[in-house]
């Protein structure tokens, strides 16, 4: 896996799924509150002026010169909850992400938020 601070790096690159399919641009980075790794990006999508944010795991992903491959298919990232290019993903909606893509959800200790956004 790679630091948060590197992927960083690599906004409004392209993200592709394992095919190489281009599923859009790389927004933001969102870490998991409890490790402080990076958990999901977001991803814009969508057309010019019609742009949406959706969300993508991190886990599997990989780096090479040209873009950001994941482990999902563009059909599952574009199926993924979405906010608008200027919102938040709201606490509520964290657990419908985490399903959305097949992972266990659990707040922190405290009922804080999972994720966080860098």
């Amino acid at each position: 896996m790679f630091e948060a601070d590197n992927i960083r790096d690599w906004r409004d690159h392209d993200v592709v799924d394992p095919d190489g399919k281009k599923i859009g641009i790389l927004e933001a980075v969102y870490v998991d509150t409890g490790t402080d790794q990076p958990a999901f990006a977001t991803v814009r999508i969508g057309m010019i002026g019609r742009h949406r944010l959706t969300f993508v795991p991190l886990d599997r992903a990989t780096v090479s010169p040209a873009a950001l491959r994941v482990a999902y298919t563009r059909g599952q990232v574009k199926g993924a909850p979405q906010i608008d290019t200027d919102g938040e993903l709201v606490a509520a909606d964290e657990p419908k992400l985490f399903e959305h893509y097949g992972m266990a959800y659990q707040p922190g200790a405290g009922g804080e938020r999972r994720l966080a956004r860098r």
